[in-house]
């Protein structure tokens, strides 16, 4: 029989003991000395969450487990060397030994000690985004497929496919027939290119940012004796954001914590609202489920938000029946100002409300670096963005680039760009590169010919150097309209383009004789309808997995554009918008400050003394795509809590009546249900008047 032999603890040189009961408070303190076991901690928004889990880690090591067998998993490396930083403050022990990091991090290191038992060197390659892309379009390439015969999803597309199904552990077929439909047909060519891409990666002795879990996870579940060494290694797992996590994390994690089962998740149910990259929202709920021995903290006092806010949480989150009930309680005193709730006509009226707002704010000394406007869609900060440009305040986007800068916005706008103004060059190269097989040598050649083709009889420029704009003047005696009797289909269709470009090379000359007829163009919205159905549509299926966020943000443009019946009128806007917002903000710095336009997703985590919550409508706010099931409806309302949560001192809840609508006229809006679901007592109604 094997003798067990215990080594103990070094005694640190300092006899620094920290007095837990002072520096916690009752909720966090239960959470943090809790005896050894599955332990779930739900920390509700502004609770102190990064504070448990490092009083936590510090506890563990005042009470002799060494570091070495301590595991630290978060979403982000600085996390996790945020609190190891404030352990070293709090105790003075090398904590060095500790394993801290990603998921992704932290299975790079056991594949580095222990991939050889795959067939990988400890020397393997980690592709970035832009080599997983060069390789799959390679293996794409070698694998027979004609794209000339169909339109195949390009190597970002097929790798955000195959992300999507080691993370969530399903299957292709699963897949497609629930985000990407329109791939259905090519099934057979998409799982025939995911096989010749792991063999490429494995004779490469290269990896992906997903391997680094799989193959990790398929590593401990096929190999015995490596999973044994870090069962045994690993006494206690620690996980941040437990609520964030997919299935193939969840399962790495119950993975480890198999022999010792002392795993303690913290996390927020009540703010899991990543489903659409993965997420599963079950791992926290069925926690108590996979372990029935589990101990469940809740810690509700939150050091965020004054009472009034707290109070319409709370009743934001209560309708929904998967969760964790939990109450937020304010540490903070009252304001006696109940959060706003602001009906206005459209989504103008809604812009010019918050800019006089946003300025009102700034008068009584509150930083626009504080202000933040939250959305639950990216195009939804259409009018604002256009709004805060025209009365000179600076802002910031942190949910991405800015709107009209996105680059399915600017394709679409080259179509318009060429028809008002054929000489333009740029707009020429963007809208033909757009077709399949040309790139920019293919551009330059096309360029030459059609600028050879212009006159000033059809609407080009003459060698005197006659503006577009003069001619216009000379023969059309309106802005907005090129020469009567341009023809666009008769200057592109007779131009010579490869096999492979052809037949869409004569859908473009039909789709510009379409949009500007005779040489005069469409309306701007209905210019934007027909370039997106006739050409752009297959384009963007096949080149972005988020497809359907950005068809969104293209049937909203052409809903912007409505308001403008000029061409000149709709290029000159998008213009100006984009020259006064690189004027105001062309870089913040710690001098500059600016207000923060984010959609709720990327607002998570953070805080800010004033918050706008916009478009509150339903179909908006929540989404139309998920009101078909209650399990959709509940992540919204999840979204709607993260939002109001975001808020320290002030809280703004606007919606519009009224929406524009590309070709269905003004659309009448109800109210979010969410806004309704809140006690009337909660909220101040503001009624809005114009002098």
């Amino acid at each position: 029989m094997a003798r067990q032999y215990t080594l103990q603890r070094a005694p640190s040189a300092a006899g620094i003991h920290i007095d837990y009961a002072a520096e916690l408070n009752e909720q966090q303190l239960a959470a943090v000395t809790a005896s050894p076991g599955p332990l779930l901690v739900i920390a509700g928004a502004g609770s102190g969450k990064t504070r448990t889990l490092t009083y936590r880690v510090a506890y563990l090591l005042e009470n002799g487990v060494d570091p070495r067998n301590i595991l630290l998993l978060t979403f982000t490396n600085k996390a996790a060397r945020q609190m190891l930083d404030r352990v070293a403050n709090l105790l003075p022990v090398d904590a060095s030994g500790l394993w801290g990091g990603t998921f992704h991090s932290i299975g790079n290191r056991m594949l580095r000690r222990h991939g050889s038992v795959l067939g990988y060197s400890s020397a393997f390659t980690i592709l970035d985004r832009e080599d997983q892309k060069d390789l799959i379009e390679t293996v794409v390439a070698g694998a027979g497929i004609n794209p000339k015969e169909i339109r195949f999803p390009k190597g970002d597309v097929l790798a955000d496919i195959f992300s999507f199904t080691v993370n969530t552990e399903r299957t292709i077929e699963e897949l497609l027939a629930e985000k990407f439909p329109y791939f259905l047909p090519l099934i057979e060519q998409i799982k025939d290119v995911h096989v010749r891409y792991e063999r490429k990666k494995k004779a490469t002795n290269s990896m992906d940012f997903d391997d680094l879990l799989e193959k990790t996870l398929r590593m401990l579940k096929e190999h015995e004796e490596v999973a044994d060494f870090y069962r045994r290694k690993f006494q206690f797992i620690l996980v941040d954001e437990y609520q964030d996590t997919n299935k193939i994390q969840a399962d790495f994690i119950d993975t480890l914590a198999a022999e010792h089962r002392n795993v303690m998740v913290v996390g927020d149910d009540a703010q899991s609202i990543y489903s659409w990259r993965g997420a599963n929202f079950k791992n926290i709920l069925a926690f108590p489920e996979r372990y029935p021995d589990a101990q469940v903290f809740k810690i509700e006092l939150n050091y965020r938000s004054v009472p009034e806010i707290l109070s319409v949480a709370n009743a934001a989150i209560a309708p929904n029946v998967e969760q964790f009930k939990k109450e937020l309680s304010a540490t903070r005193e009252t304001k006696e100002v109940k959060p706003a709730v602001v009906a206005l006509n459209d989504g103008s009226e809604q812009a010019q409300f918050i800019a006089q707002r946003i300025l009102d704010l700034r008068d009584e000394g509150i930083e626009l670096d504080e202000i933040a406007i939250l959305y639950r869609a990216h195009y939804h900060a259409v009018e604002l963005q256009l709004e805060l440009s025209r009365r000179g305040i600076p802002y910031q986007i942190t949910s991405g680039v800015r709107f009209f800068e996105q680059a399915h916005i600017k394709d679409v706008a080259a179509f318009i760009r060429f028809v008002a103004n054929p000489r333009d060059e740029v707009a020429f190269k963007r809208m033909i590169k757009l077709l399949p097989g040309i790139g920019n040598k293919s551009a330059d050649n096309l360029w030459r010919l059609f600028e050879s083709s212009l006159d000033p009889v059809a609407g080009g420029v003459d060698p005197g150097g006659e503006g577009v704009s003069q001619l216009r003047e000379a023969s059309a005696g309106a802005a907005g309209v090129t020469a009567p009797g341009y023809n666009f289909g008769e200057r592109l269709r007779p131009m010579q383009v490869g096999a492979r470009s052809k037949k869409s090379w004569q859908q473009l000359a039909d789709t510009l004789d379409e949009i500007a007829p005779g040489g005069v163009p469409n309306p701007p919205s209905e210019m934007i309808t027909s370039v997106v159905e006739a050409i752009y549509d297959d384009y963007a299926k096949a080149n972005f997995a988020n497809y359907e966020l950005r068809r969104e943000d293209l049937n909203q443009l052409a809903a912007f554009a409505r308001q403008f019946k000029d061409v000149d009128e709709f290029l000159s806007q998008l213009a100006l918008i984009s020259n006064v917002d690189a004027e105001a903000a062309p870089n913040k710095t710690a001098d500059t400050e600016s207000v923060n336009l984010s959609s709720v997703h990327q607002a998570k985590g953070l805080e800010y003394h004033t918050v706008f919550v916009i478009w509150l409508t339903d179909g908006m706010f929540p989404s139309t795509r998920s009101l078909e099931t209650r399990e959709a409806i509940e992540e919204e309302r999840r979204l709607f809590y993260v939002a109001v949560t975001r808020a320290r001192d002030e809280l703004y809840l606007t919606y519009p009546h009224m929406r524009l609508n590309a070709g269905y006229g003004d659309m009448f809006q109800r109210p979010s249900r969410f806004l309704k679901e809140i006690p009337a007592q909660l909220l101040e109604d503001w009624q809005i008047s114009r002098r």
